[in-house]
């Protein structure tokens, strides 16, 4: 029983972690020092420790690049303060009470340091302390404060731009997610840092305060209790208790000092990539200034009466670092010149990093369109351009790549271009400072301003100023802000460019996303029933025909069953959209239950069907060009009539001459939807609005599907 009880045991202390009781030991050491007397040697042992932390916080303040690269330095500076007052404690309570035993009976290292600064005058020894204390409070520690105070200050003022700046960089591609996460923190973790500095350097200020009255208190204390109680002589009793509480003091301020200085690093430390030592020696190093201090050293040195050999000594030695610091810029500079090709005249031989590739994603602005992309003034272009991304992902099913922002010169000051793999797709203009008012179609007035047309879809827009904002919305015009309207036209383009932005890497992607939760199905479509090229140009066919691929599991598995009849993509695009078929009707009833779609005439279909049944793969079909003109024509004039029923165009044909349809009509009838009729779901409620017959033209339906 004894056995497993200690076996227990062993095993509990085992997952202990003694490290973390560095911290609380500390404390009740602390704690201790205020309450407990402590002999003489533990006295000593605790203030060379003293000395010890001082030291190592100050190199290591020297040896920092940034502030937060000493993130602990506040509860550092809160702890070595509070030990340095708690062995000022313990001490005073050691000089008080055993101090009329002579100057070794509060230890060695107070005694050493009392008379080593007295030097048998003990006047001096206490001016010198109060020369320290003056230095230490009024000097360094004040200034630590309020350098600590004004930083503290302006980093919480600057803390929203500098967040919108990361924005900016996030939604302009220069940085990733996780690089914006990890700047955020260090925003963040600077933020608090320099608060905490600011009371930190409270305790520095209170702790020289607190010294100087313990250096009164021993002095007064220690006279009185001398020749009080114990009846030592005066001069005795001044001799013994003046060195011991000047050592004490100085061996407490020394360490004070130590922290102070340290504080005082920290926080006029400029944040570069180089140490203080570093900085020092790189930006000191300069020659000119060296030359000059060492002429004016030299002219002081000729002055009848001052001391010529050291100032003609030292302004040679400082010329001569000047001429050193010349000699290793040249070397420097010669092995830069070495490392180039031989003649500098020649021209450079192409590589590969001359050629530059072209962004997938691309707005070129014009300068006068800089504002709007500047958070700080105010700029939402960014943020909007975000939403559109991310609108546009959820929607489509995939990541939308960044859009790179960037400034032409050849453009107009008000222009932009939208540029999809550096050819440009969309045109238009913005102006800043203004508010676009479009016309929806229906309006109850004009409004002042300047006329153009809204970029996205072409409608009756007006520049107006933003003053006339509820006038117009008032007269039934849509008021959006500049970065609104450049926003919804890029939301356009990539709606409609959507199966060019998805690329190979895009559609593994999506492959791999799916393979985390059914691994087995994708691994026996990719690469066992197809390749990759193939499933990705699948995938290209959907989005072109604005069918999105959220549900990839249905499109695997799709595929994976189509894949034993064919491999080419248009043909597989054909076999898996009637799975999908659900979720295309759905984007088109929306809120209703019936949909609502165009029929073309039985005899016309059967003609269609029979001129692409003569022709392999239905690619090369032509249609007698007076049947095509008025097919085509009849088939705008009935969307544009559902458009104005607030119906979306939808046209039912029969499979096999569905693609071919989608193909014909996608540049020639706007927003015209070609589903077959194997597409739409068993369950659904479907209403004929007109059918278009062999003359195409269109006949009202008399009876509903």
């Amino acid at each position: 029983m004894s056995t497993l009880t200690l076996s227990t045991l062993r095993q509990n202390l085992s997952r202990f972690d003694v490290a973390g009781l560095g911290i609380p030991a500390l404390v009740l050491v602390i704690m201790a020092m205020l309450v407990i007397p402590l002999p003489a040697i533990i006295l000593d042992i605790l203030f060379t420790f003293n000395i010890i932390v001082g030291l190592v916080v100050i190199m290591i303040a020297i040896g920092t690049r940034k502030p937060l690269d000493f993130s602990s330095f506040p509860s550092v500076l809160l702890f070595a303060t509070m030990l340095r007052l708690a062995l000022n404690v313990a001490s005073t309570r050691v000089i008080l009470v055993n101090g009329h035993q002579g100057p070794e009976s509060a230890g060695k290292v107070i005694a050493s340091f009392g008379e080593f600064v007295i030097a048998g005058n003990y006047l001096v020894g206490f001016i010198i302390f109060v020369i320290l204390m003056v230095i230490n409070f009024i000097v360094v520690t004040k200034g630590a404060g309020r350098v600590s105070e004004v930083n503290a200050r302006f980093t919480l003022d600057a803390m929203p731009g500098k967040q919108m700046s990361i924005d900016a960089d996030l939604n302009a591609g220069v940085i990733d997610q996780e690089t914006a996460k990890k700047r955020r923190e260090e925003l963040s973790q600077e933020s608090d840092f320099f608060g905490s500095m600011d009371g930190a350097s409270k305790f520095v200020s209170g702790d020289a305060v607190a010294g100087l009255l313990i250096l009164i208190i021993n002095i007064v204390g220690g006279l009185a209790i001398g020749v009080g109680q114990h009846n030592l002589p005066l001069a005795e009793v001044t001799r013994i208790y003046v060195l011991l509480t000047i050592g004490d003091g100085l061996v407490a301020q020394i360490p004070s000092l130590f922290l102070s200085l340290a504080t005082a690093i920290i926080v006029t430390r400029v944040t570069t990539s180089e140490s203080m030592t570093e900085q020092a020696s790189t930006q000191l190093a300069n020659p000119p200034a060296l030359f000059i201090t060492a002429g004016i050293l030299t002219l002081l040195g000729l002055v009848p009466g001052m001391p010529h050999l050291v100032f003609l000594t030292l302004a040679a030695a400082t010329a001569g670092i000047g001429v050193m610091v010349i000699n290793k810029t040249h070397a420097a500079e010669q092995a830069v010149t070495n490392a180039l090709p031989a003649s500098s005249d020649a021209p450079k031989e192409l590589d590969w990093d001359d050629v530059e590739q072209v962004d997938l994603i691309g707005l070129e602005i014009g300068y006068g369109l800089i504002p709007l992309v500047n958070p700080e003034t105010g700029g939402q272009l960014m943020t909007r351009v975000k939403g559109v991304r991310k609108k546009l992902s959820a929607e489509l099913g995939f990541l939308v790549q960044p859009v790179r922002i960037r400034d032409a010169l050849n453009l107009d000051p008000d222009a932009y271009h939208i540029v999809l793999n550096g050819v440009v797709r969309g045109k238009g203009e913005a102006r800043v400072g203004r508010e676009l008012a479009i016309n929806p179609g229906k309006v109850y007035g004009r409004v002042e301003g300047q006329a153009t047309k809204e970029p996205a879809f072409g409608l009756e827009a007006v520049w107006i100023e933003p003053s006339l904002r509820d006038q117009a919305r008032a007269l039934g015009y849509t008021v959006v802000d500049p970065s609104t309207a450049i926003a919804t036209h890029l939301n356009k383009v990539l709606r409609d460019s959507a199966s060019e932005l998805l690329s190979h890497d895009e559609a593994q992607k999506l492959l791999d996303k799916l393979a985390a939760r059914s691994p087995k199905l994708v691994e026996e479509l990719v690469p066992g029933k197809l390749p990759l090229g193939v499933v990705t140009r699948t995938l290209q066919n959907l989005l072109l025909e604005s069918v999105p691929i959220r549900d990839m599991r249905t499109v695997v598995e799709s595929l994976t069953e189509a894949s034993a009849r064919t491999q080419d993509p248009e043909q597989l695009t054909t076999l898996i959209r009637p799975k999908l078929g659900r979720m295309i009707v759905q984007g088109l009833v929306e809120n209703r239950d019936t949909l609502s779609v165009l029929t073309l005439d039985p005899q016309l279909e059967q003609l269609l069907h029979n001129v692409l049944a003569q022709n392999t793969g239905g690619q090369g079909m032509v249609l007698e060009p007076a049947l095509a003109e008025g097919l085509f024509s009849a088939l705008r004039q009935s969307a544009r009539d559902m458009e104005e029923q607030g119906l979306p165009a939808v046209l039912v044909v029969s499979p096999a001459i569905r693609s071919w349809m989608s193909r014909s009509v996608r540049y020639r009838v706007n927003d015209l939807t070609v589903l077959s009729y194997s597409e739409i779901p068993d369950d659904q409620s479907v209403k004929v609005i007109s059918t278009v017959q062999a003359d195409a033209r269109p006949i009202p339906a008399v009876s509903n599907e």
